[in-house]
């Protein structure tokens, strides 16, 4: 299938590992030039050497103005986006009595003002362009919450929102956004969890991630970032040009309700 994708510039957040890794191997497949964005320098030029002459480095925190404007720029030194993928994030573990307003804030910055402001900051690139996509990876706990995490359901609950909102802000712009709930996706952060779990307990770390996809998931296993972003890929290219606005999951048959 002929994806028309070759030649574009796409921004992916959070794209030094896991899910936002995968899908920049995926674009750049397709002939895309992939801005590598994440904190750490030395991650992002990793990545960058990974993925070969169609990488090109986007270093900084996104959870901050200064971190938006440091990739904003940089896709502006690279023609102009394209494609914008909200990837940057991370999962949390508390409780609502106990959690700080701090932690609150950090996490809003980071699953939801960063989107925001990336909108603001590359939606006039893509205009410029004659259009673009912006996806949102959201999560699964968006709609089915996990009870150790309630400010990462909320925030990745809001990210959803506002996908949906500024999908109907930027239509007449022929700017496309959706958004992707992903379910159990193997990514670095489940695995350095699994093996802290179970260090003081033979080791089996493979063994407690297959429990945790015998609980949750029908399909019983995790998915692998690769499958999650051939996706996303698809959802940027012209074979989704009538998606607007949408949430997909992308979850086994995790979701529990219709």
């Amino acid at each position: 299938m002929e994806l028309n994708l070759k030649g574009k510039t796409a921004v992916i957040t959070g794209a030094s590992a896991g899910i936002g890794l995968a899908v920049a191997e995926g674009l750049a497949a397709e002939g895309v030039t992939v801005l590598i964005n994440g904190r750490r320098e030395t991650q992002v030029k990793d990545a960058c050497d990974r993925i070969g002459e169609l990488a090109r480095p986007a270093v900084g925190d996104v959870s901050t103005p200064e971190g938006v404007a440091a990739v904003v720029a940089a896709a502006e030194d690279a023609g102009g986006a394209d494609i914008l993928i909200n990837n940057a994030g991370t999962g949390s573990n508390e409780t609502i009595m106990e959690a700080p307003d701090e932690k609150w804030q950090a996490y809003w910055d980071l699953h939801v003002l960063a989107a925001v402001r990336l909108a603001r900051g590359l939606v006039p690139q893509m205009e410029a362009k004659g259009g673009g996509v912006i996806l949102h990876n959201a999560s699964i706990c968006a709609v089915q919450p996990l009870w150790y995490e309630p400010i990462y359901n909320v925030t990745k609950s809001a990210l959803m929102m506002f996908s949906r909102t500024l999908a109907t802000e930027l239509v007449g712009r022929n700017i496309r956004v959706n958004c992707v709930n992903p379910g159990l996706v193997q990514t670095p952060d489940w695995e350095k969890t699994a093996r802290e779990l179970t260090a003081d307990k033979g080791g089996d770390w493979q063994g407690y991630l297959q429990e945790v996809a015998d609980e949750h998931a029908p399909i019983k296993r995790f998915c692998t970032p690769a499958e999650l972003a051939d996706f996303f890929v698809f959802l940027c290219s012209d074979r989704a040009s009538y998606s607007i606005g949408s949430t997909y999951f992308v979850d086994g048959g995790m979701k529990m309700t219709v």
